[in-house]
């Protein structure tokens, strides 16, 4: 639907791994955003979906814990098709909650007829008494500063609580990580990408501050897969960490030496350790 895309938008810089895959965000992010005596708090959170693994069982408390603790929600959909069988579960939240919510018609700039997006704004409007209803592009920024705006009228006088120069309280590692992840999701076939996982192993600036050195080991679950990612004669794996480190140089703001490695750990998404390890827990 384009959550992150949006988070991304709103805070000028890229901190949630983007796909056209689904259940693409796998833990709740942090966007902050400061303008002025204004300190707006976003958490993106995976899609709602009906779990199979012990990891998608953590995806999905993932987003109960986040809603719990929000004072409004935004339902990100698409300007044309029926509600979503996730949306409508995220409405019946809502509303047992009491929650406000606005609804976020994103891509806006895919529209031929702008009736296709009416009737879809009708629709969630009979299910729902939404708060607002803003339609946006997380592409080009159209509709943005509404959005803003409205989510500023939810603000309440309080101390900031993060940096007014800081945009997410994800440490460095976990966003490099999630860049590298990306480009998997863009570059492999469709089996593959949820069935991996990346963790940085090593992330140094040399002592010439002009170079930051890291090693990254992609974890899948089949070595068939482990096959595909590295492809023939190392070829994807090569593609994976030139787009990878482009992205990564971009972030950092300085030029990055980035090596990357395949291990086969079957089934670790239902392996507690292992998720663990990854940092899919709530400890």
């Amino acid at each position: 639907m384009g959550k992150s895309s949006l988070l991304n938008a709103i805070v000028g810089e890229k901190l949630a791994a983007v796909s056209a895959k689904p259940q693409t965000t796998r833990t709740k992010i942090t966007g902050i955003r400061t303008d002025g005596p204004v300190q707006l708090v976003f958490i993106d959170t995976p899609g709602l979906h009906r779990p199979r693994t012990k990891l998608a069982d953590f995806m999905v408390k993932q987003v109960g814990d986040s809603v719990a603790d929000v004072d409004v929600a935004i339902l990100v959909t698409e300007p044309t098709g029926e509600p979503a069988p996730a949306e409508l579960d995220l409405i019946e939240r809502f509303k047992n909650m009491g929650l406000p919510a606005v609804l976020a018609v994103n891509k806006i700039d895919t529209l031929k007829h702008k009736e296709d997006m009416l009737a879809k704004i009708s629709e969630f409007s009979g299910l729902f008494e939404f708060a607002s209803v803003v339609p946006i592009s997380a592409l080009t920024g159209d509709g943005l500063d509404v959005l803003l705006d409205v989510m500023r009228g939810y603000a309440e006088p309080a101390p900031h609580f993060f940096d007014d120069d800081q945009l997410t309280d994800q440490p460095e590692r976990a966003i490099v990580a999630e860049l590298i992840r990306e480009r998997m999701l863009c570059d492999l076939e469709s089996e593959v990408p949820h069935g991996i996982a990346v963790s940085i192993e090593s992330m140094k600036e040399r002592e010439s501050g002009d170079m930051i050195d890291i090693q990254a080991m992609i974890y899948c679950e089949k070595e068939s897969h482990k096959g595909i990612i590295i492809g023939k004669n190392g070829a994807m794996l090569k593609k994976i960490g030139t787009e990878a480190r482009a992205e990564i140089e971009s972030f950092l703001g300085c030029r990055v030496n980035l090596q990357c490695w395949v291990k086969v750990k079957e089934d670790w998404r239902n392996r507690d350790g292992l998720l663990r390890n990854f940092g899919f827990t709530d400890q």
